[in-house]
């Protein structure tokens, strides 16, 4: 009886395709998801917990590394600067002038009509924003002025992770058990989005060169 031979797993992508077929979304967004929740907890360590996410999933993507807590506590060392928790200080100061300005308005000041979707505008922004900031690789990393050069240079994929940030803001208010995995959806879809701009600046069929 011939035996049939056990054919190797292909790495070949689809055209658009930034993840391998061997790349394990569901467990490793899962567990994403669940170390990013855990290390914003003290909310300074947000930007960092967000960037070690972004550099453990494209470690996947582009080198083959395993998703595991190890490979996510080493980038997350690497990113606990005096910088990444300077700009964890904003995030609920931000928090507290969203939520004051919210509250204004709900009330009958003037104005207050155009103040609400104005708000829900910039909130949004400021999100995919920070998203793609925290989902640059080095040199740029956590760099908010790059972050909102590729925004604005990207708008496609910007329109992507705000899609995809209202998306999980839907399933927070809907589902708050989910809260706690939600960081891992959020930092594959920048991160996805990210080296896609990153392929198609680099490929001389996208647009002739590198784009910086």
């Amino acid at each position: 009886m011939t035996q049939v031979p056990a054919l190797p797993p292909s790495d070949r992508r689809e055209p658009g395709e930034v993840f391998s077929s061997g790349f394990t979304l569901f467990a490793d967004m899962l567990l994403v998801g669940l170390l990013t929740a855990a290390a914003c907890l003290p909310v300074v360590t947000a930007p960092a917990a967000f960037a070690a996410a972004s550099a453990t999933l494209r470690r996947a993507a582009e080198d083959g590394v395993p998703v595991d807590t190890g490979t996510y506590a080493g980038h997350l060392r690497a990113r606990l600067t005096r910088g990444s928790l300077a700009g964890g200080l904003a995030v609920p100061l931000l928090a507290g002038v969203l939520l004051v300005d919210s509250a204004l308005a709900r009330t009958t000041l003037p104005g207050a009509h155009v103040m609400a979707p104005a708000l829900t505008l910039l909130t949004l922004g400021l999100a995919v924003v920070a998203l793609r900031t925290t989902a640059l690789p080095a040199p740029h990393a956590l760099s908010p002025r790059e972050g909102l050069l590729r925004s604005l240079a990207d708008p496609r994929g910007t329109l992507l992770l705000a899609g995809a940030v209202v998306l999980a803001a839907l399933l927070a208010w809907s589902i708050p058990v989910l809260i706690p995995l939600l960081p891992g959806p959020l930092v594959f879809a920048a991160t996805a989005v990210d080296l896609r701009f990153t392929r198609e600046g680099t490929d001389p069929a996208a647009g002739g060169g590198t784009r910086n």
